[in-house]
C-alpha cells in the first residue's frame, strides 16, 4: 500500500466520529505543506511575531478548545527548536516566515481538520529529507536547516535522507509531525476509506511536490498490537526523594508508566528495580532523564509485544464541568474510563468526593452515542 513519494508527508490516526475506528495516512515525508514556511522566496514582505503574540492569536480565534490546543502545540514545538538555534529563551524569539499570516493559518488548518475528524491517533513513520543548501531569512543553511534537526532531534522523529536536491521538510511541517504525532507504526492490515491530495508549487527533479492523505480502517476489529519498550535498572543508592522527582520527570517526558519495585541487591543491599513502559522514539530522552537524576550507571532495554483494547478518547460536558474519557472496546462489549485529572478538578471545584464525580461522569457518559 506504500507508494514511497519521497516528498510527502506519512501520518494517520484514529477518527472518533466514523463507525470504524479510522486512521488517516498519507505518504512518507512532510513536503512544502506551506507557502509561508522559512524556504519560501516570496514577492511580499513577512511579519515577525513572537511565540506570545501567536498565543494571543490563537486564543482571540473561534476555534475550538480543542483546535486551539493542537495550535498551542504546534506552535510551542517551532518554538523550542527556533530557542535553540538562536540561543534565545522561546519567548524572546521572533519568528520570520513562520510567524506571518499565511503560515498561521497554515497551522491553524491543521488543527481545525484533526478536531473536525476527531483525530486522536496519529503515526508518523520517518521523514524523507533532501540534500543541499536553502535560502532563507538568515541566508544559506545547510538541508537539513537547523530548526527542523532541532525539531527532529527533540520529538524523537526518524529522519531518511534523500537523493532529491533541495528542501523536502520545513519546520512548519516537521513541527506539526512532531506535535500530534503518537505512534510510527500504521496497523498491519487496513482498507482505504477516502483520499485526499494536495499539490504544491515547488519543482524538485526524480519526484513530485504533492501531499497525499488517505482515511483509513483497520481490519483486525477487536483489538490492536504494537511494540512497547521496557526501561529498567537497579538502584541501591539513591533517596526516595530522588526517585520521586525521576518519575515525575520520566512521566513528563513521555513516558507511558514508571513504576518502582523493592528488592534486594549483591551483598544483600535493600534496593529499588525501576521499571519504565515507553515507545521506541523516547527511549533516548527518557535514559538521558535517568542517568543525569539517578545513580544508576546501567540501563536494560527490553521490547515488548503487547495486545490493547481499541479505544476512543472524547471530552464530555456533565453539570459539574468538562471531562475526558477513554472508551474501550471488546467485540460488542464497551468500557467506559474517566480521566482521573478530570475527576480530582471536579471534586475540587465543586466540592464533591471523588465517588460522587466518578458517578457524575458515568451518569453522563451512559448517553453517549457510541457506535
Amino acid at each position: 500500500m506504500h507508494v514511497h513519494e519521497e516528498n510527502v508527508t506519512h501520518t494517520h490516526g484514529e477518527a472518533l466520529h466514523v463507525h470504524e475506528e479510522n486512521i488517516t495516512y498519507a505518504h512518507e515525508s512532510i513536503s512544502h505543506v506551506s507557502e509561508g514556511t522559512p524556504h519560501h522566496d516570496h514577492p511580499h514582505s513577512h511579519v515577525h511575531r513572537g511565540i506570545c503574540e501567536i498565543r494571543k492569536i490563537i486564543d482571540e480565534s473561534s476555534l475550538t478548545e480543542c483546535a486551539r490546543g493542537y495550535a498551542h502545540s504546534i506552535f510551542n514545538v517551532i518554538a523550542q527548536a527556533e530557542s535553540k538555534a538562536h540561543g534565545l529563551p522561546p519567548e524572546k524569539v521572533h519568528f520570520h516566515e513562520v510567524g506571518a499570516v499565511d503560515s498561521i493559518v497554515d497551522v491553524l488548518s491543521v488543527a481545525v481538520c484533526l478536531d473536525n475528524l476527531d483525530i486522536t491517533e496519529v503515526a508518523v513513520s520517518e521523514l524523507w529529507e533532501g540534500q543541499g543548501t536553502v535560502r532563507c531569512q538568515h541566508g544559506i543553511l545547510p538541508i537539513p536547516v537547523p530548526a527542523v534537526a532541532n525539531i527532529v532531534q527533540a520529538g524523537g522523529l526518524k529522519m531518511h535522507i534523500s537523493d532529491v536536491r533541495g528542501e523536502l521538510v520545513t519546520p512548519t511541517g516537521a513541527a506539526i509531525a512532531a506535535a500530534i504525532r503518537t505512534t510510527d507504526h500504521l496497523p498491519e492490515k487496513f482498507s482505504v476509506k477516502k483520499i485526499g491530495l494536495g499539490a504544491g508549487k515547488r519543482s524538485y527533479e526524480g519526484c513530485s511536490g504533492f501531499l497525499r492523505a488517505m482515511l483509513l480502517e483497520p481490519l483486525d476489529k477487536r483489538t490492536e498490537k504494537d511494540i512497547i519498550w521496557k526501561l529498567e535498572s537497579n538502584i541501591d543508592d539513591c533517596s526516595g526523594e530522588t526517585l520521586g522527582h525521576t518519575m515525575d520527570l520520566l512521566l513528563q517526558a513521555g513516558a507511558r508508566d514508571v513504576h518502582y519495585i523493592p528488592c534486594f541487591m549483591k551483598k544483600n543491599r535493600p534496593a529499588w528495580l525501576l521499571e519504565i513502559l515507553c515507545r521506541e522514539e523516547d527511549i533516548g530522552k527518557l535514559e538521558q532523564i535517568i542517568f543525569r537524576e539517578t545513580t544508576t550507571i546501567g540501563i536494560r532495554r527490553i521490547p515488548m509485544e503487547r495486545e490493547i483494547l481499541k479505544r476512543d478518547g472524547r471530552r464530555i460536558v456533565t453539570s459539574c464541568g468538562e471531562a475526558g474519557v477513554k472508551i474501550c472496546r471488546l467485540g460488542e462489549e464497551t468500557f467506559i474510563y474517566p480521566e482521573y485529572e478530570d475527576l480530582c478538578r471536579i471534586c475540587r471545584e465543586n466540592k464533591l468526593s471523588y465517588m460522587e464525580a466518578y458517578q457524575l461522569v458515568m451518569d453522563t457518559a451512559k448517553n453517549l452515542r457510541i457506535e
